[in-house]
């Protein structure tokens, strides 16, 4: 995706002005660029407005561009349209979902209006800056004509979808938006031109390529052969790079980079079951390859889905829960300078040492906020980003990580319950019992992601104290006894609360589900440790 000036002509929706071709769609002075498979799905809805598109529909659209597509290719295209077009499934502006069936275009369409003056973009993949050492102004222009035609050659070889913008010398707070950020010095010494080129990660400043373009050939002809040499190893570098953001953890490497990240959004969340089953493997494979970070980290993972995935009525106990998480920690700590370069296992070492709260908040918030700036276009880091914010206390932050998971994610799918639960969790810390009610109606409390004694206790926890509780769960209750009880609090007060700063938090998630218990038990239910941390106290 280049940065060029708007279209004279096309629809005005909102913020959108989209051509009528659907080729591209500027939103807020950007250029948006669409693949050929977004483009058909696209053109298929905006020459249907206000209709009802059928799955089977939609997929006649694209299947010309997809020799392999299904029913999932298009709601895949769907959420990638409503994330360049800054749309949300939740509450949409351009198009609908009747679930069950397929997807309505409801945007109203208006004159286009006069186009918006040019400017930087706020965000992109990859931003050009010449960089000439001496005031030539003749190297100057030569400088950014190369830059230029870099960006150019680059920018088709990537294909539609990437910002690639050339930026002048002067504009440094600008690349903080961006991705990637090549740098090309020029140098003129005698009669030769010396000129460098550097990529790097526009976060971490991380150097990834770096070479000489050989531009002393005077023919013009011999100087854009050169360009497009250096430019097809810039793209090779980039793709490289993406693609190992999304290595490890065992995600599927002969797919594309966008279905390995959303595999990686699956493998990190909190209810994965996956890691249950494959702990024999893992040890075998750890026996066989000790050094191995990627494989001691999805060890951990194992041991982690252990401790959230038991039976929360019969619980573990202390003195295991403790073995567990200090293997958990050692484990973390010893592979952290072998990850440094791979944001997946990044990510897990920080959702694993904010799990087991031995005083690593601050370092989990490093390695997560670092993932995070080179897998932007994933959703993986959402989950544990927005549990650190709602730890300090943000909840306002929080919920909007929460939130962007929830708009990112398939409907129904695995992901999808794992950040409407943790939405959930935020709300009840921060005591928004309204917007928790409504939550709560849309989540599938009968989902086959979640076990159904685990799914029970969600319904307790955010039911709220007073309200009556549905008969069956008030059987699995009282079948589970005092001491199911007693484990069913301390789980979730181990899992989902002992993280937060604020024991008033903690005692907004705990109160109703202590309420219910106590309710059937008595007070003697609640374990003491769960009084001290939450601030509740016992009645007189």
């Amino acid at each position: 995706m280049r940065r060029e000036m708007p279209p004279t002509g096309g629809l005005v929706l909102g913020d959108v002005v989209l051509d009528d071709t659907c080729l591209f769609a500027h939103r807020n002075g950007e250029q948006i660029r669409f693949t050929r498979s977004e483009r058909a799905l696209l053109l298929a809805l905006t020459r249907n407005p206000h209709r009802l598109m059928q799955r089977g529909q939609l997929l006649d659209a694209i299947a010309p561009t997809q020799a392999d597509a299904s029913d999932r290719n298009v709601d895949f295209l769907v959420n990638r349209l409503r994330t360049k077009l800054g749309d949300s499934a939740r509450s949409p502006r351009f198009i609908a979902t009747q679930y069950g069936e397929g997807y309505v275009w409801i945007a109203t369409e208006q004159p286009a209006a006069a186009p918006a003056p040019d400017s930087i973009p706020s965000s992109g993949l990859l931003a050009i800056v010449a960089v000439v050492s001496t005031q030539d102004d003749r190297l100057v222009e030569q400088a950014n004509t190369i830059a230029r035609q870099m960006r150019d050659q680059i920018a088709s070889e990537l294909g539609a979808g990437e910002t690639v913008v050339v930026l002048g010398r002067d504009e440094g707070p600008s690349l903080q938006g961006m991705r990637y950020v090549l740098k090309v010095s020029f140098q003129r010494n005698a009669a030769r031109l010396d000129c460098t080129a550097t990529l790097r990660e526009g976060s971490s400043r991380r150097i990834i390529r770096a070479f000489r373009l050989e531009l002393g050939g005077a023919a013009m002809t011999s100087r854009m052969s050169e360009v497009q040499r250096a430019s097809t190893g810039i793209v090779e570098a980039l793709r490289r790079n993406l693609a190992e953001a999304s290595e490890g953890l065992g995600t599927p490497i002969d797919q594309p980079l966008e279905i390995r990240l959303r595999a990686a959004s699956t493998l990190l969340s909190a209810s994965n079951p996956k890691w249950l089953e494959k702990g024999l493997q893992l040890r075998e494979a750890r026996a066989q390859n000790p050094a191995s970070a990627d494989l001691a980290l999805q060890w951990c993972l194992h041991l982690f889905a252990r401790l959230v995935l038991t039976n929360p009525f019969t619980g573990i106990g202390r003195e295991e829960r403790d073995a567990i998480e200090n293997e958990i920690e050692a484990t973390v700590l010893d592979c952290l300078p072998l990850i440094e370069a791979n944001p997946l296992l990044m990510l897990a070492a920080a959702k694993l040492l904010y799990f087991v709260d031995r005083g690593h908040r601050e370092l989990a918030e490093d390695l997560a906020e670092r993932a995070f700036d080179r897998t932007a276009d994933s959703a993986a880091a959402l989950p544990v980003l927005g549990q650190l914010r709602q730890a300090r206390g943000d909840f306002a932050a929080a919920l909007a990580f929460f939130d962007r998971g929830i708009e990112m994610a398939d409907p129904g799918s695995e992901f999808h319950l794992h950040m409407q639960v943790l939405k959930c969790i935020a709300l009840l810390a921060a005591d928004d019992r309204k917007m928790l009610k409504a939550e709560v109606a849309a989540i599938p409390f009968e989902s086959p992601h979640s076990p159904p004694d685990l799914s029970r206790l969600i319904g307790v926890l955010v039911t709220p104290p007073g309200e009556k509780l549905p008969q069956a769960t008030t059987d699995v209750l009282l079948a589970a006894g005092s001491e199911g009880a007693r484990n069913a609090l301390a789980y979730t007060y181990m899992t989902s609360v002992r993280h937060l700063i604020q024991m008033q938090a903690r005692g907004n998630i705990m109160r109703g589900m202590i309420a219910h218990f106590t309710g059937l038990y008595g007070e003697d239910v609640i374990p003491s440790f769960i009084l001290m941390g939450t601030g509740l106290i016992r009645a007189s």
